[in-house]
């Protein structure tokens, strides 16, 4: 089993946000990952809501807050619903997806987890989803 690092970057390479995920299979789709890291995201928030949520995708309702997104109401947010919106963000070049220095440019490509990569979710523009 592979283990990954999931981080959040700028355009400009300035890392944001980082988690590590255990357990993953050693080949994966990158939409198999990036439905991973949003379920495991929306799980974290879930479990214990703050007034921000720091995602991959900003759920609709919620107000932008620098560095985040402010849920008026702590609500609990749908991970299939958020991972639908980043599948969809992902296509309309919302962020890139980098597996250490490679650019992925294909949900449907498979990637090698073995050496427990740094996957890099590089944010180009805000995005709406949920």
């Amino acid at each position: 089993m592979a283990r990954v690092t999931f981080r959040d970057e700028t355009a400009m390479g300035k890392p944001l946000e980082e988690f590590t995920l255990p357990g993953l299979p050693a080949r994966i789709t990158a939409r198999e990952l990036v439905r991973t890291r949003v379920r495991e995201e929306v799980a974290r928030y879930n479990a214990a809501p703050t007034p921000r949520f720091t995602g991959l995708v900003r759920p609709v309702e919620e107000e932008v807050e620098r560095n985040g997104y402010r849920s008026g109401a702590r609500r609990r947010l749908d991970w299939e619903r958020q991972a639908d919106a980043a599948e969809r963000a992902f296509g309309h070049n919302g962020f890139l997806l980098l597996v250490g220095d490679r650019q992925i440019d294909d949900l449907d490509e498979e990637i090698d987890l073995t050496g427990d990569p740094v996957i890099s979710f590089v944010k180009l523009i805000p995005l709406v989803g949920g």
